[in-house]
């Protein structure tokens, strides 16, 4: 007797569908999974339009930010066992998970006991779908050399990955600025330690920024908005040989930039994309920090609603993470 599972399909362009498949087979290599926790992310918006940067067929499932609960375990995995809580990679050497692999965006899905990384017990199933995005976050803080207590940074930008550079910069004790026009991402910034916020659109900037750093600017620049024009600004906020760091994706996009002021401030100016090597690194700064990451997420659906949370991301644009959530034994 087949079992059957419920998961959200992208069909073709633009139409997606909740499905009974059926329920996975796995592998002796493989892990049988019951999600807990999805987020959507905007590359998963990108597959739907049939747009994502690597080749995939359609119908595809979706869903590469995840936490999940181990069912049944191959013949050749020995690092985990039924019970166990997990999260796992989504770039699998030229592969994507949830997106040229099907994801995590059902009931149970399959993944390589390589890919995953076991979940401590006081991160919670929703922290556990949002280390994906926070490891991008982290990892930007890494690439910026020693942050510490001494910094002062300058976060362009407030969408998951620039919280998830706020909330890790904060931990750090570093003291962080949120250049953010919204008034409730602008918040949310704050709960996660931000001290300061500057709206772009009330006031100059970099007068605003200068004004809170006494005219140094800041020591550490991060632009997580992807809008060339902050790139270009990341240039004039930022405090002699300070270290920028360019998350933000702007493929083909232009701006006018002071490019003169990288020498003569002397700065160092590094672009980032994803999160290699520090996932397990990230698991255990989540859970030695205590950080409370939930708080990004603005909406949850059930599995059963997977298509109207995609629908509500589509639609709302005040949404910072959207969750899908399963109870399946």
């Amino acid at each position: 007797m087949l079992f059957r599972s419920k998961a959200l399909q992208f069909m073709s362009p633009n139409v997606m569908a909740v499905n009974e498949i059926n329920k996975p087979i796995i592998g002796d290599d493989e892990v049988l999974l019951a999600a807990r926790s999805v987020g959507i992310c905007h590359s998963d918006i990108e597959l739907l339009e049939g747009r994502y940067i690597i080749p995939f067929n359609y119908p595809i499932i979706p869903g590469h930010e995840w936490s999940a609960e181990v069912i049944e375990v191959g013949k050749k995995v020995n690092k985990f066992k039924k019970g166990d809580r997990v999260v796992g990679e989504c770039v699998i050497g030229v592969e994507h998970f949830g997106f040229s692999i099907s994801g995590a965006m059902a009931e149970y899905f399959i993944a390589k006991d390589a890919w995953l990384h076991k979940l401590p017990d006081n991160v919670s199933w929703t922290q556990g779908a949002l280390v994906e995005p926070f490891s991008c976050g982290y990892y930007a803080t890494v690439r910026a050399d020693n942050l510490d207590a001494s910094d002062t940074v300058v976060v362009f930008g407030a969408g998951p990955i620039g919280l998830g550079v706020v909330a890790a910069c904060a931990a750090k004790r570093a003291r962080v600025i949120i250049a953010e026009p919204s008034a409730e991402r602008a918040k949310v910034a704050t709960s996660l330690g931000a001290e300061h916020v500057v709206d772009p659109t009330k006031a100059d900037l970099v007068d605003q920024v200068l004004k809170l750093t006494d005219g140094k600017g800041a020591t550490v620049v991060f632009d997580a908005s992807g809008r060339p024009e902050a790139m270009a600004k990341t240039l004039e906020v930022a405090a002699f040989r300070a270290r920028i760091v360019i998350i933000g994706i702007s493929v083909g996009g232009s701006a006018p930039a002071q490019l003169g002021l990288v020498q003569a401030k002397e700065l160092q100016i590094r672009g980032i994309i994803g999160s290699p090597g520090v996932w397990p690194e990230t698991i255990r700064f989540i859970s030695r920090t205590g950080i409370d990451l939930s708080k990004l997420v603005t909406s949850t659906f059930d599995i059963s609603e997977a298509d109207k949370a995609y629908q509500t991301v589509l639609n709302d644009k005040s949404q910072i993470k959207v969750h899908v959530t399963s109870k399946a034994n």
